[in-house]
């Protein structure tokens, strides 16, 4: 099983959740908005990547 592609999702969650916490300060829904869908964008490739290699 190869890390780094989930290491680079963990980034990406992570950054979702800064972008996330600006839109909170600045009290920007659309910018909260787009840290979500960021998160969930990397929660689903990983899920998608995990179910695929457990079919191999």
């Amino acid at each position: 099983m190869r890390i780094l592609p989930y290491l680079s999702a963990a980034g990406v969650i992570a950054l979702g959740a800064f972008v996330m916490h600006l839109g909170q300060l600045d009290d920007s829904p659309g910018l909260g908005g787009i840290g979500l869908l960021i998160m969930l964008a990397a929660a689903v490739w990983c899920v998608w990547r995990i179910r695929r290699e457990s079919r191999s």
